[in-house]
């Protein structure tokens, strides 16, 4: 008759029942990322909302929740600022820069009908389109340009990862 414990001293049951549980945790964190990133018009609608709340944050000068939204080792290309690759460059720059007064000098709003939001396999999403700029104090300074935002989503949380901004021109537009 066979010993009981010939699976790793364990009788064959409890071999089973050990197994079972060491696969079902190695599969668990898989699972609950699949599961907690939002699919289809869901992913859509979380990233639009993520990006308005972002965009009401950087035209109000609101620092602290428009950098909430981005990554520590963001890389933020401007095709006429360069690169800004990190979380802390970027808050620098927008102190300095736009919001350096009391309110944000420019106001960013979307172009109608150019937003598009594109899922990115085990990554997140990627956020498309154009929007205009508006000086607040001076009507001369207005334009407009392409965006592209690769959002990731880690640790149940999203961020943005890597920021392109465009192509900008001037606009004669509201």
């Amino acid at each position: 008759m066979p010993d009981s414990t010939d699976f790793f001293g364990l009788t064959p049951v409890r071999f089973v029942i050990v197994f079972l549980t060491l696969l079902a945790l190695a599969a668990a964190p898989g699972i609950l990322s699949a599961q907690s990133m939002p699919a289809g018009d869901k992913l859509e609608k979380t990233i639009l909302e993520m990006d308005s709340v972002f965009w009401q944050a950087y035209n109000d000068c609101d620092l602290n929740t428009m950098m909430s939204f981005v990554d520590d080792d963001v890389e933020f290309y401007h095709d006429k600022g360069g690169l800004l690759n990190s979380r802390e460059a970027l808050t620098t720059a927008m102190k300095n820069g736009l919001c350096r007064g009391e309110n944000n000098e420019i106001e960013r709003r979307p172009v109608a009908g150019s937003i598009q939001v594109f899922p990115m396999a085990g990554i997140g999403a990627i956020l498309r389109g154009q929007h205009t700029f508006h000086g607040i104090a001076n009507s001369n300074d207005n334009g407009i340009a392409y965006f592209f935002h690769l959002w990731a989503f880690r640790d149940g949380d999203w961020k943005m990862t890597r920021v392109f901004s465009y192509d900008h021109a001037p606009y004669s537009g509201e």
